[in-house]
């Protein structure tokens, strides 16, 4: 059962709670997109996004702008991928090394002999 002490302290408590959960950026980013999605749905109407033509010059619209885009910002996107592919590559010469090393160390230890150890996998590769 609720004390007296319990009910007093409750509608702080409640306002603690909800100002937690405010504080989060995903919960703050949810009630922004839910707030754009009524007020576009308010203002636009739902006959308006309805119409075939309306989308197809949306579309147009979306595409001409991520082609501007692309073209403005190539040599970064370049960039950004090479060197997103080249991390990509270390990654699994690195990990080519750490399986190399475990299998020489199970080796060893099945047969109790030193087995040589993969001293270079990059000048293979």
């Amino acid at each position: 059962m609720m004390t007296e002490e319990m009910l007093k302290n409750m509608p702080h408590m409640m306002m603690n709670g909800a100002s937690h959960v405010m504080a989060k950026p995903l919960t703050t980013g949810a009630m922004m997109a839910g707030a754009g999605f009524a007020a576009g749905k308010g203002l636009l109407g739902g006959a308006l996004l309805r119409n075939p033509l309306t989308l197809l010059a949306v579309g147009a619209a979306g595409g001409v702008v991520a082609g501007f885009l692309l073209f403005k910002y190539q040599k970064e996107i370049i960039d950004g991928l090479s060197k997103a592919t080249g991390m990509g590559k270390d990654f699994a010469l690195h990990q080519k090394e750490n399986l190399a090393d475990l299998m020489a160390e199970a080796e060893e230890k099945i047969e109790g002999v030193k087995a040589p150890v993969a001293t270079d996998i990059q000048s293979a590769a």
